[in-house]
């Protein structure tokens, strides 16, 4: 591969759980392509993102930054101008950075305004499309209430639906994510009793396949000489829970898992936990009708996910390409789905915080780990200090936070590998804030979590919740009030005070460049401390010695 030019396909699903594939143990669901990627690389069992909310994980997996510096914190939160993204990083080696799908990135207009950005010139769509050449940009969230639509934007899947027949303003809604009653009336997938129903569209036509059909047009038009990272972003299998025949009936109630949660996480809950297990979306997930047609529902998008990942691999596999090209396969959060008490996602137990993350490296220094797992602590910033180093580049840690993961997937460890991983979120936009009684600026939450602990922070005044994950894998035994536990929850804290006083803003100047200016004045001839000059080299004052020169008349 030496001569060949490196690709990445980057492919993102939509708040799809680390424990919904079967090489991850999932009993009833197989994947047998998710798998497929697992045994041609390495899957790294301990991935957490840097927030369980789609707009703010995302601006982290493509800037390589936390939350707390890029500033991105909510859906819907602009990522400022000038932030640096992967595309940023990429072109300056030679490799192409493109979009296929979603980034739910909100562009910061005041600030490409305040700058004299146009958002038609190229700088402009790259800083509105989050650094990427957009080939094709649909975030698949198409509601529409009577205030209009959640997303504004054009939405190209619905007019691909309208090309092929499907009518109405919002087929995106009305036929890929609504059933039909016998009498001919819509079963909006927003109602949750209607999960069990296939959605009202032919297979080929719903959101995935579309995407995959775009992804292969994308790689079919690139040559061969010109490096590239396609971000392939699925919206699925993120809510409306309703998939299409032949997927909606592929399972059933036998084929849900044991429900992770214990009557006492309601004991004395921490507020913020009990806001989110008593918010609409919690209640509902402690019906066991809701998840019993739920459930189902979300493995037969992943199902569906599954069999259109093998489509893209038997692609790539007929076209050659393979062989110089990396496969990342992730997620930006999961969903709880009735565990804990909960619905969607929004705090930090492993099947909201930790992400399936499954990287293949055609290069041959990867052989010895094919097939592999890994369990050191990654966070999602990582893929971005991976891409840059597998593109040949030296990883600019004074602006990208995360770490290259190439070691672990040549069969190396760091010696100096992190102790502890952190995620944050911010629920300041939510109902929850308002019950609380909480300004915007205290509704923050961070965790800490290392392989034996993880720390729950919540600003505010509010105690720690803590969980043994040795002793309490689960994640059902809330430590945080806990007096024999002091002693970690003051080595969580301390763990999170290092992290906060981490240099995170200096951006314009690396490492390097501070050393290589130490001293550089003295060059130039500001000469501070000295009395007679026998302090420093003759040379630093050539230019302060000498005749006075004549003054002119």
């Amino acid at each position: 591969m030496t001569d060949a030019k490196k690709n990445i396909l980057f492919i993102m699903y939509d708040q799809l759980r680390f424990d919904y594939l079967s090489c991850a143990g999932h009993k009833t669901l197989h994947t047998p392509n998710f798998d497929r990627v697992a045994q041609m690389g390495v899957r790294f069992t301990r991935c957490y993102v840097q927030s369980p909310v789609c707009g703010a994980s995302r601006m982290s997996f493509y800037t390589g930054r936390y939350c707390h510096s890029h500033g991105a914190q909510w859906n819907g939160h602009p990522l400022r101008v000038g932030e640096h993204t992967l595309g940023d990083h990429l072109r300056k080696l030679g490799m192409g950075c493109h979009l296929i799908g979603k980034t739910h990135m909100r562009a910061d207009k005041d600030g490409m305004e305040r700058l004299g950005m146009s958002e038609g010139s190229e700088i402009g769509l790259r800083q509105s499309e989050c650094g990427f050449d957009s080939y094709i940009r649909d975030d698949g969230l198409w509601a529409q209430g009577p205030d209009g639509f959640y997303d504004e934007r054009r939405s190209p899947y619905n007019e691909y639906l309208k090309s092929k027949g499907y009518e109405g303003q919002n087929p995106w809604h009305h036929f890929a994510n609504s059933g039909a009653t016998d009498a001919g009336e819509i079963a909006s997938g927003f109602l949750m009793q209607n999960a069990d129903m296939p959605a009202n569209i032919r297979e080929e036509d719903s959101e995935t396949p579309w995407l995959t059909s775009r992804t292969i047009d994308f790689i079919s038009e690139q040559s061969r000489d010109e490096p590239w990272l396609a971000h392939v972003s699925y919206i699925k299998p993120h809510w409306p829970y309703i998939v299409p025949a032949p997927y909606h009936n592929k399972y059933g109630v036998d084929d849900i898992q044991p429900l992770n949660r214990a009557d006492g996480e309601l004991n004395d809950p921490h507020p913020v936990y009990e806001g989110f297990t008593s918010n609409g979306i919690g209640k509902a997930f402690h019906r066991q009708e809701v998840r019993d047609v739920v459930i189902p529902a979300y493995m037969g998008l992943i199902k569906q996910c599954d069999d259109q990942l093998g489509r893209l691999l038997n692609f790539l596999e007929d076209t050659d390409r393979l062989k110089d090209t990396m496969i990342v396969i992730t997620s930006d959060h999961g969903d709880y789905l009735g565990d804990h008490w909960m619905g969607e996602k929004d705090l930090f137990h492993d099947c909201s915080a930790k992400v399936p993350l499954i990287i293949y490296d055609p290069s041959p220094a990867a052989d010895s780990t094919r097939g592999t797992t890994c369990d050191e602590l990654v966070e999602a910033i990582d893929c971005s200090a991976t891409f840059i180093e597998y593109a040949g580049g030296t990883v600019p840690d004074h602006i990208v936070e995360g770490r290259s993961l190439l070691p672990f997937l040549h069969g190396e460890k760091p010696d100096d590998w992190r102790e502890f991983a952190i995620s944050e979120y911010d629920y300041g936009a939510t109902a929850l804030a308002a019950k609380l009684g909480m300004e915007p600026r205290d509704c923050r939450l961070f965790m800490v979590a290392d392989k034996d602990w993880k720390m729950m922070h919540a600003e505010g005044g509010f105690r720690p919740m803590l969980f043994d994950l040795k002793n309490d894998p689960k994640e059902q035994n809330d430590l945080g009030a806990s007096d024999a536990h002091r002693d970690v929850i003051d080595m969580m804290y301390q763990r999170l005070g290092k992290w906060a006083r981490r240099m995170s803003q200096r951006v314009t100047k690396s490492e390097d460049d501070i050393r290589n200016m130490r001293g550089r004045s003295m060059r130039r001839g500001v000469l501070l401390g000295l009395y007679d000059g026998t302090e420093v080299d003759a040379e630093l004052l050539v230019k302060y010695q000498g005749k006075v020169p004549r003054a002119s008349d």
